[in-house]
């Protein structure tokens, strides 16, 4: 005849269900701890990385002194100026001439023709040496304003290597033989303006 099962009391049954928890907890921490020593490591560095800008500078000889201050002029006056343009900098640019602030009363900008040469020699005060290489513009003083009012627009173009280098511009103006009676008394303005971008 089978024997028949023994079962446990209640009070048996809680303390062998609270003697598991220890050894659970002890088994894991063992686990823990054994995976905390198992990992290997390596890694690579490329330090000291660093960034800085380049530059680009132009300058001119004119002293901050206008190139053409002029006045009484009549149909045939004349005159010619050079002006020595200096890029510099790190970085290849492209500078051309351009005019800003251009005013005209009486029509006389419409009457006031303008000759731009680039080239060499020659220094703000006296063109003489100077050396033309490219006409870079002829027309009116209108002309110039409407049409050459930006650095996309510009004329006299030239591209500096990075470092320095320059350009000299004779500019020369006469007032046309044939500006009618409407012109006395006439003002005509401009800024000529040279300006450098990064090509």
């Amino acid at each position: 005849m089978p024997a028949t099962p023994t079962i446990p009391s209640a009070r048996q049954r809680r303390i062998a269900r609270w003697s598991v928890v220890p050894l659970a907890v002890v088994t894991s921490g063992i686990l823990v701890s054994t995976a905390s020593y198992a990992a290997f490591t390596a890694s690579t560095e490329n330090a000291a990385n660093a960034w800085q800008a380049g530059s680009i500078t132009l300058a001119d000889d004119d002293s901050g002194q206008a190139l053409f201050d002029a006045s009484d002029l009549q149909p045939g006056s004349t005159d010619e100026q050079c002006i020595v343009v200096t890029a510099g900098g790190s970085l290849p640019a492209t500078v051309a001439l351009h005019g800003e602030a251009a005013d005209s009363t009486k029509d006389l900008a419409d009457h006031l023709r303008l000759v731009v040469e680039s080239g060499t020699g020659g220094s703000a005060g006296s063109c003489t040496g100077f050396t033309a290489d490219a006409r870079a513009f002829s027309g009116t003083l209108a002309e110039f304003t409407a049409q050459h009012g930006d650095h996309a627009s510009g004329v006299g173009s030239w591209t500096t290597p990075g470092g320095d280098a320059t350009k000299t511009y004779r500019i020369g103006y006469t007032l046309a033989a044939d500006a009618p009676d409407s012109t006395q008394g006439g003002t005509a303005g401009v800024s000529f303006v040279w300006e450098a971008q990064t090509s």
